[in-house]
């Protein structure tokens, strides 16, 4: 997001299960789902109350290493330009994936490896 995380707002999320377990210890067995359909209802009624719907794009190395650099930047992170690359390079190739919340994970992480608290 573009803003911080407000101290005075807390997020809830609740199911509309009834069967948390389905009567026949055979069918726990045999399913992966705890009860398929009540799986499906749950999915579309979170979607339906909330309807937020949130992208994490893919994006260039280059634009992944710019909001890295960025973020840097701001939270006044003190770490050498070339390490700052190669742990954000390593820190996205482990997890598959250069977006802009990858990169603020990698900036959280980094923060607190470097003992700064971000505000």
């Amino acid at each position: 997001g573009i803003e911080g995380r407000p101290s005075n707002v807390i997020f809830y999320a609740t199911s509309n299960r009834r069967h948390l377990l389905p009567r026949d210890m055979i069918e726990n067995e045999r399913s992966t789902a705890i009860n398929p359909a009540e799986a499906v209802e749950e999915k579309v009624s979170l979607s339906d109350r909330f309807g937020l719907w949130l992208g994490f794009h893919k994006c260039s190395q280059d634009d992944y290493l710019d909001m890295v650099r960025g973020y840097a930047k701001h939270f006044e992170l003190e770490i050498a330009e070339e390490d700052l690359r190669a742990k954000a390079l390593e820190w996205a190739t482990t997890r598959g994936s250069r977006s802009g919340r990858v990169a603020y994970q990698f900036i959280q992480d980094m923060a607190g490896r470097l003992g700064k608290a971000l505000d």
